[in-house]
Order: C-alpha cells, then sequence, then structure tokens
C-alpha cells in the first residue's frame, strides 16, 4: 500500500526541524548504503549527535500520535531515520532499500520533505511500479509511506536544496495484506461508529478487527 499523509507537520513544526537541520554537519550518503546502492547513492546526511537524536525523536512522537499513520504501518518499532540532504546534480539511483537496519526487519519506508517543492527543482521520489514509475514530490510536511520492497529511486536535483526526513518502519503485521485489510477494517469501524454509534452491528466489526490483529501481530 502506497499512502501520502498530508500535514504531518504543520507549518511551525516544519519551520524549526528545517532550522534545526541548517546547523547540523553532513556527511557523504554513501556511508550507510548497502553494497550495491551505494555507486549510484549521491547525497549528504546528518552525522549523529545528540541534536540529530532529539530531531528524531520529536518526529517518532509525532508519527505514533497520528491515527492514519498507526494504521496504516502498526508500528512497532523505528529501525532507523536518516536526515538527508540533495544539492544541484544530486541523485539517489534506482535500488531498494536494506530489509534489516541495525538488527531490525524493515517493512515500511517513508519520506518527510522540510524543504517546500517551489525551493528545488527536479529530486522527486520515484516508485518502481509494475505498471508505471510513479512520481511523487510533497510539500513539506506531508509525508508518503510505501513498501520497502520497493524499487525507488531520486531524481537529480537541478536547482536548489532538498531536505528531507527518511524512516524506516517494523510492524506489527509484517504481511502487506493483511496490513491493508485492518487499516479498511479501520476505516470502516470508524465510519459506523461516526454514523451510528457503538451498536451491535459496530461491536461485531470491531471484535472482528480486533481478532484479527491478535491472530496477525508477530509475537
Amino acid at each position: 500500500m502506497f499512502l501520502v499523509i498530508g500535514n504531518v507537520m504543520d507549518k511551525h513544526e516544519v519551520a524549526a526541524l528545517r532550522e534545526a537541520a541548517a546547523e547540523f554537519e553532513y556527511t557523504d550518503g554513501k556511508s550507510t548504503a548497502g553494497r550495491y546502492a551505494r555507486d549510484v547513492k549521491a547525497n549528504l546526511q546528518a552525522k549523529p549527535s545528540k541534536e540529530l537524536d532529539a530531531l528524531f525523536e520529536t518526529v517518532r512522537r509525532k508519527l505514533m500520535a497520528h491515527e492514519l499513520f498507526k494504521s496504516a504501518a502498526r508500528p512497532r518499532k523505528f529501525a532507523r531515520m536518516l536526515l538527508s540532504r540533495y544539492r544541484s546534480g544530486m541523485e539517489y539511483g534506482l535500488h531498494v532499500d536494506d530489509p534489516i537496519m541495525k538488527g531490525s526487519r524493515t517493512d515500511l519506508s517513508f519520506t518527510l520533505p522540510l524543504s517546500d517543492p517551489e525551493s528545488y527543482e527536479g529530486g522527486g521520489l520515484v516508485i518502481d511500479d509494475p505498471m508505471e514509475e510513479r512520481v511523487i514530490r510533497l510539500g513539506a510536511g506531508d509525508m508518503v509511506l510505501y513498501p520497502t520492497s520497493a524499487l525507488h529511486r531520486v531524481e537529480p536535483v537541478s536547482e536548489g536544496e532538498r531536505v528531507a526526513i527518511v524512516g524506516w518502519v517494523t510492524s506489527w503485521v509484517r504481511d502487506p495484506a493483511r496490513r491493508e485489510v485492518l487499516h479498511d477494517l479501520d476505516v470502516a469501524t470508524r465510519a459506523v461508529f461516526d454514523d451510528h454509534g457503538k451498536t451491535a452491528t459496530f461491536d461485531r466489526l470491531f471484535k472482528a478487527k480486533s481478532n484479527l490483529y491478535r491472530m496477525w501481530a508477530d509475537d
């Protein structure tokens, strides 16, 4: 499931994160690329620091409080986050992300831009779909969530600077089809409750969703 979630961070939160990002030291992004992705990766990444950890913790808290993100991702933990910077001429060629990061399985990837799309040219996130390539350019503070198993790339930035937080999620439910079923049931139960309240129909539907989650969640 591919999902764009708007306004994960409001404009004030984005401005604060962008201001913090401007103060970090950056290093060659190849240092965190896998063996086969290293040759196609040309970007910069913020060096580890306590300040960077604090920024990531702000994002974690925001996402873990976001109902749509929680419904779609069923997050057990965040395997990793990076703060990436692309300047003119930088890109990341076609690749698939590592299945294990820091000892955790990666089920879902996300990109959360901090740069306004009007401030740079190019730099679209391109998802390799069996039918067609999807080019995604989001507003600052919006987020795209997609399967880590997907081939994808970042188009060359031809002007300006693209700064984004990228991350990987370990889900309680590793099967993407099952995660989608649970998300659909979340949407349905919420709609039934909003329209009719806590009825017998709602209770049965909520019971089915809860028990499926219990059956499918990793121990």
